[in-house]
């Protein structure tokens, strides 16, 4: 229940899953950058959620932490009924494409229908925006089309397709309602605060523990990524200007296959100095059911917004890559993420 210090904020933003990896820097943007709101996070801590990832934020007064799940309707119903929100970040979802495969209702009901719920609510309360944060994964693989906002969502894999569906009560509150709602989809995301069961944090924790990278198929995957504050700007600027009713892309023009970006972190941590050095530490192991080829987004609408990324590839790896040398084990289960998969 709100306390009578935290009455004098002049807003009140509800960020789900904020013990994540982006949505964690999405709340420490929000706590730095705006003192004069109060940035509750919800999170059920599950397996890859770490409080740590809010360690500099956490005695901050304009931030606040509640334990609870955004499937269990009661807690929700209750904590839009206490805390008076204005605005909602939701990022909270299941992730993993991989576990996706073996325990699809488990995605659909945390992605799908903890959605549902957490909308519900919202609507309810009258909040003024819900911001719903999706992935590039519902459009489907393609080796030639650039999707933009408009393209069909085609999703290969259960956890795409549990977003996708997502989307499409988000979408029907505001074509009902009219109530304000905003998706994004982005990129591939990296950097600190990531649990070891996605690519690159996977890869750099398992280089720096002297093993190799386990790479999916032939790793001519390829990933466009976009570095974690880069992400964090754009939904900043959403938040900000962005037009109730609408889906924006937030692309990356950096990409990389999935192969060579095993050759590359091999280099920069192990410094090998040739082709066939580098190759000794990458493992081929057996490809996931469906394993979409490549993801480009066009972002005009975003530009058209006033954001572009600013953090160039070399420069983010190479952060993130010192992070998990001194931050691995912010997850008590982070080891048990090497194994899976692989």
């Amino acid at each position: 229940m709100s306390t009578e210090s935290e009455r004098g904020f002049s807003k009140r933003l509800l960020v789900t899953g904020g013990a994540g990896f982006i949505a964690s820097h999405m709340i420490i943007s929000l706590v730095e950058k705006y003192p004069e709101y109060l940035v509750i996070n919800v999170d059920k801590l599950d397996y890859c959620a770490s409080l740590k990832n809010l360690d500099s934020v956490a005695n901050q007064p304009n931030y606040k932490f509640l334990q609870g799940d955004i499937c269990d309707a009661r807690f929700v119903k209750h904590l839009f009924e206490v805390e008076n929100i204005d605005v909602v970040l939701h990022f909270a979802a299941q992730t993993h494409v991989d576990l996706s495969f073996s325990d699809s209702f488990k995605f659909a009901y945390v992605n799908t229908y903890g959605t549902h719920v957490l909308l519900s609510a919202a609507y309810e309360a009258g909040v003024e925006k819900f911001v719903y944060i999706s992935t590039d994964e519902v459009y489907g693989g393609s080796l030639v089309e650039e999707f933009d906002e408009t393209s069909p969502k085609r999703p290969t894999n259960p956890y795409a397709s549990s977003k996708a569906a997502a989307e499409s009560f988000v979408l029907s509150f505001w074509e009902r309602y009219k109530f304000p709602v905003i998706i994004t989809r982005s990129s591939n995301v990296y950097g600190p605060h990531q649990y070891p069961e996605k690519v690159i944090p996977k890869f750099i924790s398992l280089l720096q523990r002297n093993r190799k990278c386990c790479i999916h198929g032939s790793g001519k995957q390829m990933r466009s990524f976009l570095y974690a504050s880069d992400v964090v700007d754009a939904l900043l600027t959403v938040l900000k200007v962005g037009k109730a009713g609408e889906i924006y892309n937030i692309g990356s023009s950096f990409e990389i296959s999935v192969s060579q970006l095993a050759k590359e972190l091999i280099q920069m941590i192990h410094h090998t100095s040739s082709e066939t050095e580098t190759e000794c530490w990458m493992d081929y192991v057996n490809d996931r059911p469906v394993n979409d080829i490549r993801y480009v987004m066009k972002s005009e609408k975003m530009h058209s917004l006033g954001w572009r990324p600013k953090v160039h590839w070399k420069e983010g790896i190479e952060q993130t890559v010192a992070w998990y040398k001194s931050n691995f084990h912010n997850w008590k289960n982070a080891e048990q993420a090497l194994e899976t998969f692989c």
